[in-house]
């Protein structure tokens, strides 16, 4: 009952029911896109490779674009290219002073990273759809997804493809802008929602068809697995910190006590991302160098060699994109400067490597967390024999995550005007 009345009085604010309105517009704008085929593209050869056994990295491509991949569709890029081109800044701005420069000066600064995100996701875009059209343009005329290919006709899909990554990314700011909830991360909510009843149902087909009793138990680790992602992403661990008195003209202002709330999961969903991302490059050169099938199925899904990198490089990326984003330096050197200390530690370098030892320990089970969240599908696949289940942990931690934070952005523009919100106690 809160969460309905909590979407009454959502709606009963003319500014927030504009916001929920005009996201909704656009969604249904992308999700109309989704269905548009490119031009020169046979659906019935299209529909046989997906359906093959061995289509597992397209079917996880196509969870993250709605299904717009498996139609070959003018959003079929999704908004991958442009998450992966935000990740590559966020990491260059590690190693390259001038990136890390533009973060520190504000509005200006951020301006010109999002100009270059832009022209970095369109050249990743233009790469992305030239593999797609090497890879489809093989094969006989009976499975030849671009028959009849020219070079003219292969220009014309890039564009297609690239203008409609473009339009999609526009479609992104203007729901950041305009809209509720952070742009990019609610294409990517609703492209798994859109494929989430198929894979449900082809899940529950291929469990009862293989082991029909464990059926009930996968349901039951379903739920389990969602509650647990819900509870570990609203956990953090507080350092409390304690700011001394203070004199403003003739007014004393006592001591206020405060904590620096660091996440279980501080660095989210981009180390599942940016892994999945490394891990599959292989098989996408293998499109354009035949010689090197044989190694790049070495990582595919189910295969040891995929388990044991694919962990790696979670934990790795879990670690490092947390120490771009969360600097402990910075953070210690604010607390003093605002007259602020944690109690027991002495304020300077010792408050430092106190706030980075917290951070690095409740980094570590953070990290394993997200490795079983991703591996959960891995896992399915060597247990039931299949590669018919694409989505998974990685699709439910992007699911909770967006949902949790979409309704807090709500919530708090509802508290703002006295409303209870949907978390409201």
């Amino acid at each position: 009952m809160r969460i309905l009345s909590g979407f009454r009085d959502a709606f009963k604010i003319p500014d927030l029911r504009n916001k929920i309105l005009f996201t909704f517009l656009i969604l249904s704008l992308y999700r109309v896109g989704c269905f548009i085929p490119a031009p020169g593209v046979s659906l019935d050869n299209l529909a046989k490779q997906f359906s093959s056994s061995g289509a597992g990295l397209l079917k996880f491509l196509n969870v993250f674009t709605g299904g717009g991949l498996s139609r070959m569709a003018i959003f079929g890029l999704g908004i991958m290219p442009y998450i992966t081109a935000s990740i590559i800044m966020e990491l260059l701005s590690a190693v390259i002073p001038k990136i890390k420069e533009w973060h520190e000066e504000g509005e200006v600064g951020r301006k010109k990273i999002t100009q270059i995100t832009r022209y970095m996701t369109l050249a990743l875009a233009l790469m992305q759809s030239a593999a797609l059209i090497v890879s489809f343009s093989t094969g006989s005329s009976t499975t030849n997804i671009l028959p009849k290919l020219t070079f003219a006709k292969a220009c014309l899909i890039t564009l297609t493809l690239v203008a409609g990554m473009a339009l999609l990314m526009w479609f992104g700011e203007l729901i950041t802008d305009r809209g509720v909830g952070n742009g990019m991360s609610i294409l990517i909510f609703a492209s798994i929602i859109a494929g989430l009843p198929t894979e449900i149902n082809t899940l529950i087909k291929t469990v009862y068809q293989k082991q029909p009793a464990l059926l009930i138990l996968l349901v039951v680790v379903a739920l389990g697995i969602i509650v647990g992602v819900v509870y570990i992403e609203q956990g953090e661990r507080r350092i409390p910190v304690q700011y001394a008195k203070q004199v403003r003209g003739r007014k004393m202002y006592s001591g206020a006590s405060t904590y620096i709330p660091v996440k279980v999961n501080t660095s989210g969903v981009i180390p599942i991302i940016f892994a999945s991302s490394v891990i599959t490059f292989p098989l996408i050169i293998s499109n354009f160098f035949p010689s090197l099938k044989g190694f790049a199925n070495r990582f595919s899904q189910g295969s040891i060699l995929y388990f044991v990198i694919y962990t790696a490089l979670i934990v790795f990326f879990a670690y490092f994109y947390t120490a771009i984003i969360f600097d402990p330096f910075e953070l210690a050197d604010n607390l003093k400067k605002y007259g602020g200390f944690i109690p027991g530690i002495r304020p300077g370098m010792p408050t430092t490597n106190y706030i980075a030892k917290v951070v690095n320990r409740i980094n570590l089970p953070g990290s394993l967390y997200l490795a079983v969240i991703a591996l959960i599908p891995a896992v399915i696949f060597v247990e039931f024999g299949t590669n018919q289940v694409p989505f998974g942990g990685a699709a439910i931690l992007i699911i909770v995550g967006v949902a949790l934070e979409t309704m807090k952005q709500i919530e708090s523009q509802m508290q703002m005007r006295h409303y209870e919100g949907f978390l409201s106690k």
